[in-house]
């Protein structure tokens, strides 16, 4: 069994800002292994952020982001359950990480069942007429929209989308980590993207 010192613990704490025993447990689970003991402490935040799922979120921030040049803002609402954790460093740090992915990736809505009916027939009455043009046979078809169609929302919907920050990652991923780490349930609830003359 390897000795598990405190400089690995501090090295795993500084990663994953999980508490010292549960970094010390993590890394005596897995024999002083730092990566396994990170990927051990990230599904554990998983598991806790699905028990809190149901909590209710009525507290938090309005957030606004600016970005260098002036020219595109965004505003988002993130809830969670205490205003003691919507006042922590780690939770403004972050809503200002959400702020910037919408920022640069420019997403329709928070979740999928926000994009309208009228919207999802559209796309998939154009993804049809793509497939038909590039010579797909009919059988073969629904199954290219429905590819497509999850590549629209990976796009289109927030919580859907890659971290711009880690490819790895889901914006969902993210939030289970934050909830995770804070020990509450958090939500983001709506967000506005401003872009000069727009």
């Amino acid at each position: 069994m390897a000795e598990i010192t405190a400089k690995m613990v501090k090295e795993l704490r500084d990663k994953t800002g999980a508490g010292m025993m549960d970094c010390k447990n993590a890394l005596a689970k897995t024999d002083g292994d730092g990566e396994k003991a990170l990927k051990h402490l990230r599904e554990q935040g998983i598991a806790s952020a699905n028990k809190k799922a149901g909590r209710e979120t009525t507290e938090g921030v309005i957030f606004s982001y600016i970005h260098p040049g002036d020219k595109l803002g965004v505003l988002v609402e993130i809830a969670c359950e205490t205003d003691f954790v919507a006042r922590t460093d780690d939770f403004r740090a972050f809503a200002k990480d959400i702020a910037m992915q919408i920022a640069a990736t420019d997403p329709k809505v928070v979740e999928r069942d926000q994009v309208t009916p009228e919207l999802v027939e559209s796309e998939k009455d154009v993804f049809r007429v793509q497939a038909l043009k590039e010579g797909k046979p009919e059988k073969i078809v629904e199954k290219i929209i429905t590819g497509r169609m999850d590549k629209f929302y990976g796009e289109a919907c927030l919580m859907e989308q890659v971290f711009v920050k880690d490819n790895d990652k889901t914006i969902t991923d993210v939030v289970k980590e934050m909830i995770g780490k804070l020990g509450e349930n958090m939500k983001i609830k709506r967000f506005v993207r401003f872009r000069l003359g727009e």
